[in-house]
């Protein structure tokens, strides 16, 4: 059977999401932005939470961690290289490893950029792919800690995927980042189509997260500096795909 996923509002912006395997009945949580409304879902739907899976240390991504412990008998899995400021880990792993759950193989990608040490879940099985403040629904993570170069190469990983794959980011900024990307991006007509569902979703107090990778390739403009008409809008027609990134990121942050 499936592997179900269930996503779950938290504090103003944030998502985490369940991730529930009916065979076996474990459940596992992607980031813990907040307690209160991962254990009322879990409640409503009658399942324990067995694993717990953090993406990076921001609080807004972990500050639940220790009230769902109090609460389940739960295993803590994170980025080897963040160990240090996590909450303690029962599962440190890296870029290139993996685990089984519910008879699936999770895959861990190194997607450092936001912050040093950010990793992404891949279920290919499942088709899902859980990014939180990496790859984000038409945009990228703002570089706390890492570089341009950086973020790039970890968004050309998460674009290897296969185009049916599920991305699950970690907020709704969707809405702001498509003001953003009709900027860089005017003339695309994938992205004018797109914000405009965007606009119906959030006048209906809908998530737009998750979204299909495929949808990213096409709307996304940091996935997209290779693109000849961004390149123009940018003055950059030739530049080196990295350095055309690197544009974009900078002008999101004046943004």
């Amino acid at each position: 059977m499936p592997l179900e996923i269930i996503t779950v509002p938290c504090l103003s912006d944030n998502y985490a999401f369940l991730v529930h395997d009916p065979q076996s009945g474990k459940t596992a949580v992607v980031d813990a932005p907040e307690a209160g409304p991962i254990k009322a879902e879990l409640s409503q739907r009658g399942w324990e939470l067995s694993e717990i899976w953090l993406t990076h240390h921001h609080d807004d991504h972990i500050d639940g961690v220790p009230e769902l412990l109090a609460a389940y008998s739960a295993t803590v899995v994170g980025a080897k290289a963040d160990v240090h400021r996590l909450p303690k880990l029962d599962r440190a792993v890296s870029d290139g490893d993996s685990f089984t759950f519910g008879g699936e193989v999770v895959h861990i990608l190194d997607v450092s950029g936001h912050t040093i040490g950010h990793i992404a879940l891949h279920l290919p099985e499942t088709a899902a792919l859980f990014t939180a403040d990496s790859l984000m629904a038409l945009g990228c993570g703002r570089l706390f800690e890492g570089t341009p170069a950086q973020m790039f190469a970890s968004l050309q990983k998460t674009t290897a995927m296969p185009d049916e794959t599920t991305v699950y980011s970690g907020h709704e900024y969707t809405a702001s980042n498509a003001v953003f990307a009709s900027m860089v991006d005017p003339e695309n007509p994938a992205l004018i189509s797109r914000i405009l569902d965007i606009t119906a979703k959030r006048k209906n107090s809908q998530p737009t997260v998750p979204s299909s990778l495929q949808l990213e390739r096409a709307t996304n403009p940091f996935l997209r500096a290779h693109d000849p008409a961004i390149q123009a809008h940018l003055n950059m027609v030739g530049a080196a795909p990295v350095d055309v990134f690197t544009e974009i990121r900078a002008r999101k942050d004046r943004f």
